[in-house]
């Protein structure tokens, strides 16, 4: 299956992106019952909690990254992801293969 990349956004209110780094695992977790967006995915990292969000909004996607609405209906309750690219506009991750 091909590559499936998604955006991290919304760290800014939690703890920053300052200390991610390409390859860190990350956790997504769906969140039907957010009272602001039904297909929200929440994004974790081990020992941290919550980071922040998959993007859902055309103006924070990265690149031809995939939104949480086009994400949601292809991962389960929970997914696993990996941190490929820091910017200052988001960050890039790549669902992992055994969750496509």
């Amino acid at each position: 299956m091909k590559d499936i990349f998604f955006t991290l956004t919304g760290t800014n209110h939690y703890y920053g992106s300052d200390f991610l780094k390409n390859g860190m695992n990350v956790k997504l977790v769906k969140e039907p019952d957010n009272e602001y967006d039904k297909e929200a995915i929440r994004v974790e990292i081990k020992g941290l909690g919550k980071i922040g969000y998959v993007a859902n909004s055309p103006y924070t996607v990265i690149g031809e990254s995939r939104s949480a609405g086009r994400l949601y209906d292809l991962i389960k309750k929970k997914a696993k992801g990996k941190i490929v690219l820091v910017t200052p506009k988001g960050i890039l991750c790549e669902l992992k293969p055994e969750w496509k």
